[in-house]
């Protein structure tokens, strides 16, 4: 049956309606107010720029020739229903679209909030700075940070589908507000961080390989398949225990400290561990990386919070094979050789010596006197140095809030100059490098 034209009609004017409200989707650029030092890097502007101007003409194109489609006399017996598919196809494409559009408008407009707006640029630097790695082992992408509500952090991984099917230009990191600003920030982040860098080397899958001939071995079988399917959020944890140090794990006992219940629930179905293990995880990693006494210590806190006698004999037993495991687990993860790496350890590509105890003490005490050189190193070698300074008593949680606010302003502001091409100075170009190493003969001299 031939198509009415009214049913023509009807079509056209929706297909019109399309385009009408695509012109008024702008770029973010004219409608997004912030203070310079809170927006986005370039990079990430340039990307999130393309991305929605590309998928923008698309769209327009399509839609205007679904329209030449419709006045073409020899469509005109093509049936309502086919004509009306085509159309449906166009605004599903269109919605995607939209979808696209929040997602970074949901980033781009906290930048208009004082003062947060700034700390938020400011952890977008720590964010870049935990994912570069010496060595040019990947590309990598530019990274945001925005606000959310609820508990868990989270990451939108750069590189994978948005909806739609197009490709993230940018790793999206999502931070819970409780957490901004405190103890927990660096290590949400650098952990969701790792999520990034664990897809960009190809880390999951190398690691299940090595745990996979772990359980052909026969022994603790239970316990390594515990740890193969938890492997994903290990890694990341890994990531920010060598970034951070004993931060690391400080920021991660701060978000799993729940109640008991939740503590022990031993759920086999999910990505994560339970949050009682995955705290004595980030204990063995740190003590396989940065061996201390102060693991011991902060080992016998976490067991005097959460007992693990007190459970019942069936959360004992499941507790008790993977502490069994945990330092042949540590070892095997830190002294990893993916292929990505050309034939590099884990422990080799980290900044692991920069980030010893001994060093990190030493660095604080001479920061105490000279806060210049706080500013002129790496975001994560900063939260390092609180992170220890916390750790040892040395810093209260309201002096280590003072400083972090002060630093996420000064990253944001210092990202400002080089993106202008302003900032080329001592403090500029330390962020583009992985280490900032400081002889004792420059210590000396403070």
């Amino acid at each position: 049956m031939a198509r009415s034209v009214a049913d023509t009609q009807f079509l056209e004017n929706e297909a019109l309606s399309l385009l009408g409200r695509l012109d008024t989707v702008k770029p973010f650029a004219l409608n997004t107010p912030m203070v310079r030092a809170a927006a986005i890097s370039d990079e990430a502007q340039k990307g999130i720029t393309s991305l929605l101007n590309r998928v923008s003409r698309e769209v327009k194109h399509k839609i205007e020739a679904y329209i030449l489609w419709l006045k073409n006399p020899l469509n005109a017996r093509v049936p309502a229903s086919e004509a009306q598919g085509r159309f449906a196809y166009l605004k599903l494409r269109f919605n995607n679209l939209l979808d696209q559009l929040d997602i970074f408008a949901d980033v781009l407009s906290q930048r208009g909030e004082h003062i947060t707006g700034v700390w938020l640029a400011g952890l977008d630097v720590l964010a870049k700075d935990a994912l570069v790695l010496p060595g040019s082992y990947y590309e990598a992408p530019p990274l945001v940070c925005f606000i959310e509500r609820g508990h868990g952090a989270a990451i939108r991984r750069a590189r994978t589908r948005l909806p739609g099917g197009d490709d993230n230009p940018v790793a999206v990191i999502q931070v819970p507000r409780e957490r901004l600003i405190g103890s927990g920030i660096a290590s949400s982040i650098v952990h969701e961080v790792g999520h990034q860098g664990a897809a960009l080397l190809n880390l999951v899958d190398s690691v299940k390989a090595a745990l996979g001939e772990r359980q052909a071995q026969g022994q603790d079988v239970f316990a390594w398949k515990l740890l193969d399917r938890w492997i994903s959020e290990i890694l990341s944890d890994f990531w920010a225990m060598a970034q951070l140090g004993i931060g690391a794990t400080l920021g991660l006992m701060n978000v799993v400290s729940l109640p008991s219940y939740f503590v022990f629930r031993i759920g086999t179905d999910g990505p994560h561990p339970f949050p009682w293990i995955r705290v004595k995880i980030s204990i063995a990693v740190g003590r396989a990386l940065f061996p201390h006494l102060q693991w011991r210590y902060l080992e016998n806190t976490w067991e005097s919070f959460y007992p693990a006698r007190k459970q019942k004999a069936t959360t004992r037993q499941t507790v008790q094979a993977l502490e069994h495991i945990l330092p042949s687990f540590a070892d095997l993860v830190v002294n990893h050789r993916p292929d990505s790496l050309r034939g590099q350890a884990l422990k080799d590509v980290f900044p692991v010596k920069e980030r010893q105890p001994v060093h990190l003490q030493k660095l604080y005490k001479r920061w105490k006197y000279a806060p210049r050189l706080m500013e002129a190193a790496p975001p994560t070698l900063a939260f390092a140095v609180l992170g220890q300074a916390k750790s040892d008593g040395n810093i209260t949680s309201v002096e280590e809030v003072f400083l972090i606010r002060r630093m996420l302003t000064h990253w944001a502001l210092l990202r400002t100059m080089h993106d202008c091409g302003a900032g080329k100075t001592l403090q500029a170009s330390a962020l583009q490098h992985r280490q900032i190493n400081f002889t004792e003969q420059q210590l000396q001299l403070i």
